[in-house]
């Protein structure tokens, strides 16, 4: 999926910021873990609220940990995992917007059906 076929990094950023919604959601994807990348053909997909995922990059109290997706932030494509939290100056927590490359999909949400369907006819299609 090509933006532009500009070259400049400022014509690439810009792109990448005004990008349409049906766009972005395929820029919010991650790697797949190795189990699900064999059963269902494919290196990577979009992120959903529900998936869990393991951190792979950031603080060490975060990496290797897995969680739950809590929501996903098209506008600044990140991703909010639960319990990824950082203090603010008042001591709460706030949750810590997570870049969806440094993370590895280990258990997808299949409750929506058209989700599911096109999982199943990629596992079917590629054997």
């Amino acid at each position: 999926m090509a933006l532009t076929t500009s070259t400049k990094a400022n014509k690439q950023r810009k792109a990448r910021a005004n990008a349409p919604l049906h766009m972005k959601k395929r820029m919010v994807a991650a790697h797949l873990s190795s189990a699900l990348m064999s059963e269902y053909n494919v290196r990577s997909l979009p992120v959903r609220k529900g998936d869990t995922v393991k951190l792979l990059r950031g603080a060490k109290d975060f990496k290797t940990s897995e969680a739950k997706v809590a929501s996903v932030d098209l506008k600044s494509c990140k991703i909010i995992v639960e319990n990824v939290t950082v203090p603010k100056a008042d001591g709460t927590q706030k949750p810590r917007p997570v870049d969806p490359s440094d993370v590895l999909l280990t258990k997808l949400d299949l409750s929506d059906p058209w989700r599911k369907s096109k999982l199943d006819s990629l596992k079917g299609g590629m054997s």
